[in-house]
């Protein structure tokens, strides 16, 4: 009777600790928020990282811990629009001096998680620099802003639909054309602008059955509540990375947003970023 009431003792001891561990490895499984605290001359700012971006994820985790960001500068703010950091320059920087241009000597390949991830008011993203020399959208090694934006009205987000619908026929239109360039420029020096205007027909013909084929640029139900709610800047949607998001002291980014500025967007009374710390769940 002992030996079994032993065996069974150890039997629901055994259940016990495999249920211990079933659990402890479920709430492991579970997707952990990486929460960062940017303290701020203006107030702190509390910000989570996305983990399906992971190369910005560890790129700004690096950069709070080596202490990259302490004394930089929010050096380019745009009312209604977004609040930029990140310039290494910015540290020592004059007053008046003309900031942005500084980096830390290597670009993060763009990690685009679109439509999940957009430009709502709060999201955390990566500062580039323009497609003319930088095609590939890879974003800077250091700079990042975070989004104010404005509020749109539903008849605002239909004609931006409308107006990248356009560009995507545009676009279509353009790339045929350069194919045809060779072409194009022998009949305009022939004066032949007959033979111009049927190539410009076929070539409009061909970018609509190519746009054609492809679903039309809509906004998602998540992208219209956001953007006609809270607020955003949809048209730097697809254009830069989004990593993350703002989940305390909005008020602070609103705060900064508010600075008088010079003719540059450099806040004329300096607001400087005094550490980033990453915290503990």
């Amino acid at each position: 009777m002992r030996t079994n009431s032993f065996a069974l003792l150890t039997l629901l001891t055994i259940c016990c600790l495999a249920a211990c561990k079933s659990s402890n490895k479920e709430t492991n499984g579970m997707e952990q928020e990486t929460k960062l605290k940017i303290e701020t001359t203006a107030g702190d700012i509390v910000v989570k990282l996305y983990d399906d971006t992971p190369k910005h994820r560890d790129n700004f985790i690096k950069l709070a811990k080596d202490g990259t960001y302490e004394g930089t500068l929010f050096h380019r703010v745009i009312k209604d629009f977004m609040i930029q950091a990140g310039d290494p320059d910015s540290k020592n920087a004059a007053k008046g001096q003309m900031l942005g241009a500084g980096d830390v000597g290597y670009t993060v390949p763009a990690e685009f998680v679109y439509p999940k991830h957009f430009h709502k008011k709060g999201a955390l993203s990566a500062a580039r620099q323009g497609d003319n020399v930088n095609p590939q959208k890879a974003s800077s090694g250091c700079q990042f802003y975070i989004v104010t934006g404005k509020v749109y009205s539903d008849s605002a987000l239909l004609d931006m639909e409308r107006q990248m619908n356009q560009m995507r026929l545009n676009n279509a239109f353009n790339a045929l054309a350069q194919k045809h360039m060779k072409e194009i420029y022998k009949l305009r020096k022939e004066g032949n602008e007959n033979a111009l205007l049927d190539l410009q027909d076929t070539l409009i013909a061909q970018a609509e059955a190519q746009v054609a084929a492809e679903p039309e640029f809509r906004f998602t139900p998540e992208q219209v509540k956001a953007y006609t709610t809270v607020g955003g800047t949809p048209h730097l949607d697809g254009e830069y990375t989004v990593f993350g998001e703002v989940l305390e002291g909005m008020d602070v980014v609103d705060k900064i947003q508010q600075a008088k500025t010079d003719r540059n967007d450099r806040p004329e009374a300096d607001i400087r970023i005094k550490k980033v710390i990453l915290l503990d769940d």
